[in-house]
């Protein structure tokens, strides 16, 4: 993962690690669970937009490495990785 990615989402993440203790907070406070729901909402998109940012790092870095290599099965390998991760993704 590139330096710059790594950090972003590392900052991400410890929000998104904040953002699950409130909700922790919340439900031994006894929130109304409308209110609970809506921050579970807002972390899975988060997790999502981390989830797209740490893709395209592996899209920009390692598989246009793999293009660039010219090796064919170290192209395969990365597609069909690609191809893996984006049907588990729509599930």
């Amino acid at each position: 993962m590139q330096p710059e990615t790594k950090a972003a989402v590392s900052k991400r993440l410890r929000r998104v690690a904040g953002q699950v203790g409130g909700i922790e907070k919340m439900i031994a406070e006894d929130r109304y669970c409308i209110d609970v729901v809506t921050q579970l909402s807002a972390v899975r998109a988060a997790l999502r937009r981390i989830e797209e940012e740490v893709l395209q790092d592996h899209v920009g870095h390692c598989v246009e490495q793999a293009i660039r290599s010219g090796d064919r099965d170290e192209q395969r390998k990365k597609i069909a990785e690609l191809m893996d991760v984006f049907s588990r993704v729509g599930r």
